[in-house]
């Protein structure tokens, strides 16, 4: 969905004149601050103890075990298991299970699905994570706003993102800088959130000029058990990466 986005603003030449440059922010104490208030608005500690998470994304089932760093993504005829981290594991079409060189192109595909699909699930977490950079940006009006670039890490680092806050402390949208979308600046909005059996926050509804983007069917949980009960998932995971003796 978000490449689709793209590929039609950037065959657009109306939308030229609205890139907008990346705007310059201080680092420090302030910034650090603002980052901590709307992670703990949008239940970010909660998120620590959410080990497991199911949601879909433009047409992407996806399943997370978080911790043991595994995920299952299905969309079209196939469905991959993978480790998130490693991204080895295995890919299926249609119930049977490819082989190595096929399934390679598949579990690589799912991985970017994944890391596209699980930073719009909580990019509010990520604020602190290795590589990032925080600063608070001064905008018009006297709002103040906080810039998260990434450095490192993702399928697209240098990207950056400057997060608004409303009234009730939420994130209420962010705008982007990123390499996948000609136009810096594009904003979209964070709203319809909804709260995880844990405690963790998530926004179900993004709006970015006529385009909606919708998380469905978003559940979490404390552990895989919990979400899923009943035989583990990632059985077939499992076996493969941890073969019995």
């Amino acid at each position: 969905m978000v490449i689709l986005v793209a590929l039609l603003i950037a065959g657009s030449g109306f939308f030229q004149y609205l890139d907008q440059p990346l705007p310059q922010g201080q680092m420090g104490p302030e910034a650090e601050a603002l980052a901590q208030r709307l992670q703990g608005a949008a239940g970010v500690p909660a998120w620590a103890q959410t080990g497991a998470v199911r949601w879909i994304f433009a047409g992407h089932h996806h399943l997370w075990d978080r911790q043991r760093g595994w995920a299952r993504v299905r969309w079209e005829d196939f469905e991959v298991q993978l480790d998130v981290d490693r991204k080895v594991g295995l890919a299926w079409r249609k119930g049977a299970l490819l082989p190595a060189a096929e399934a390679q192109k598949r579990i690589e595909q799912a991985w970017r699905l994944w890391i596209n699909d699980s930073f719009w699930l909580n990019p509010v977490a990520k604020f602190f994570d290795p590589g990032t950079e925080r600063r608070l940006v001064a905008l018009p009006g006297g709002e103040e706003g906080l810039l998260i670039s990434y450095r490192s890490g993702g399928a697209t680092p240098g990207d950056s993102y400057l997060w608004l806050a409303g009234e009730d402390g939420l994130p209420r949208a962010w705008r982007m800088w990123v390499s996948i979308i000609p136009l810096g600046g594009l904003q979209a909005s964070w709203e319809h959130w909804i709260t995880l059996d844990t405690g963790a926050r998530v926004a179900t509804r993004h709006r970015l000029w006529r385009f909606t983007l919708e998380l469905q069917e978003v559940a979490g949980a404390r552990t895989l058990a919990e979400l899923e009960p009943g035989p583990d998932p990632f059985a077939a995971l499992a076996a493969y990466l941890v073969p019995a003796p």
